[in-house]
């Protein structure tokens, strides 16, 4: 394959889609559909395999809802690929959802016209865009930890970088007691029932779906 052409990996749950989008974006020189996905943990696994540059991603998948953002997120946490929203939903949140789990781009399928285009700025000239999704990212972490107390923030920061129960205990000088009353304080106000889902909550931005967004 040639290093000028751009890799683009197509998650879509709509046959008659993937035909007619593989087949518009064939007629470009510069592109290459190098594989289809149709649910999320294809998507993921499919991303890995192929090392796309681009991945064109659909937001509702096979009925589950907003699938496509966890897989975006997924995605996005996993490899280099620039992730572009291709969907038929326009609501405000969805939008946002999707640039908070790292796309950097969001194209409406009547306005599939646009998507060479919007690929090759995906692909070249994403900078821009990714210190804007870098400081979405830092506000989401903040908007989530700030009904947290000091000693709440103090807590969560350290589980966050591995210390366990009785590590942090001895580092802030607190009761067993005392450290298991802000540890279950905190997870109530994180809306979670463990320190790991906690973590991970605020880690994934708050695109949190409970035990179902581990499968």
């Amino acid at each position: 394959m040639s290093p000028d052409k751009i890799k683009v990996f197509l998650v879509e749950d709509d046959p008659d889609w993937v035909s007619a989008v593989s087949a518009y974006l064939g007629r470009e020189e510069d592109l290459v559909i190098v594989g289809t996905a149709a649910n999320r943990a294809e998507a993921v696994k499919g991303a890995e395999e192929t090392d796309p540059d681009v991945v064109l991603m659909d937001i509702d998948l096979q009925g589950e809802g907003r699938d496509g953002i966890f897989a975006a997120l997924e995605i996005a946490e996993k490899g280099r690929a620039k992730i572009v929203m291709l969907t038929s939903l326009s609501e405000e949140q969805v939008i946002t959802e999707a640039f908070t789990a790292g796309a950097v781009s969001y194209v409406p399928k009547a306005h599939y016209r646009e998507l060479p285009q919007t690929i090759r700025q995906a692909h070249r000239h994403s900078y821009p865009m990714e210190v804007l999704l870098k400081e979405l990212s830092r506000l989401k972490r903040e908007e989530q930890l700030q009904g947290l107390t000091p000693a709440e923030r103090e807590v969560f920061e350290l589980i966050g970088q591995g210390y366990t129960q009785g590590q942090i205990e001895r580092k802030l000088f607190k009761s067993e007691s005392t450290l298991k009353n802000q540890v279950n304080k905190m997870l109530k106000k994180l809306g979670v029932r463990s320190s790991r889902e906690a973590v991970e909550k605020v880690r994934r931005r708050g695109l949190w779906r409970g035990g179902k967004d581990r499968e």
